[in-house]
């Protein structure tokens, strides 16, 4: 510890690293989700350049803007806590993500919302579940606001799908 004007800064930064810390719980959710938001990115961007409707183009341009601003969040959260995501998706989101690549026209937009609602319903579990059981605050309370945004993408790919 360093003893600086009388205070013990060592305190202070063990202090914040253990409030930054994470447990086993966190780093797999903070695993999943961060794959299921670059997915969300990615498909965004597939569909505002693939989609057949322009209800589609802008659906999608919601997704990838709101999830690269949620997924810039975790980055940093995680980087507080030590924790180094990957900058590309799995094998698994990789090949869903080149399936709905190869569609077009209105097999993609069905395509691109069935694929939005099973990441967003899944993620959404994942996130009111940190939200209530997570062990690091700044990730709890970043769980709690990004599910009320996952909510309301749930109800705007619904309200999209019923437009087309």
């Amino acid at each position: 510890m360093l003893l600086l004007s009388g205070l013990l800064v060592g305190t202070t930064v063990q202090a914040a690293r253990a409030a930054d810390a994470m447990s086993a719980v966190d780093r797999r959710f903070v695993a999943t989700v961060s794959q299921g938001g670059m997915f969300e990115v990615q498909a965004g961007t597939a569909a505002a350049d693939q989609g057949s409707t322009q209800v589609i183009k802008d659906q999608g341009n919601t997704e990838a803007h709101d999830h690269k601003l949620v997924g810039d969040k975790l980055t940093a959260i995680a980087s507080d806590a030590g924790m180094t995501l990957p900058d590309s998706l799995n094998a698994s989101f990789q090949k869903q993500l080149d399936d709905l690549k190869a569609l077009s026209g209105t097999r993609f937009d069905s395509t691109y919302l069935q694929d939005m609602e099973a990441v967003h319903a899944k993620d959404g579990a994942a996130f009111a579940a940190e939200a209530r059981n997570g062990t690091n605050p700044k990730l709890r309370a970043f769980a709690a606001e990004t599910h009320r945004i996952v909510e309301s993408h749930i109800g705007e790919l619904r309200a999209t799908a019923a437009a087309r």
